[in-house]
């Protein structure tokens, strides 16, 4: 029983770690964060950040693979994102006129993440 929450911690700190990272890279390509770890009842967020009149809505995968970051991507967990996204748009009124869209940021052992821009729409 320790080990599997030895394990889920372990998964935890790595997917905290990954978002770091994932901000980081935003960042450096010029976007502002606004939320790390956004959630509402419709589902979670791992990262918002904005450009002049884009916001975008990341989801940050860490896995062996670029390819398995992305295969993890799963419909379900877009419409959940999509939700949320919806949500935010609407309650935050800072944001009238800003379009947005879906991204994703893959985070693999030893390489720069890797932002891909439009996800899914």
């Amino acid at each position: 029983m320790a080990a599997l929450h030895k394990k889920q911690a372990d998964t935890y700190v790595r997917g905290l770690a990954a978002e770091s990272l994932a901000a980081w890279l935003l960042r450096i390509k010029g976007w502002r964060i606004l939320e790390r770890r956004w959630s509402c009842h419709q589902g979670e967020v791992d990262v918002i950040a904005r450009k002049g009149d884009l916001v975008i809505f990341v989801e940050v995968k860490y896995r062996a693979t670029i390819q398995s970051a992305l295969d993890a991507l799963t419909r379900a967990q877009w419409q959940r994102i999509e939700a949320a996204a919806e949500v935010y748009m609407t309650r935050f009124a800072k944001l009238p006129g800003c379009s947005w869209r879906f991204d994703a940021v893959c985070v693999t052992p030893w390489a720069v993440p890797r932002h891909f821009e439009g996800a899914w729409s």
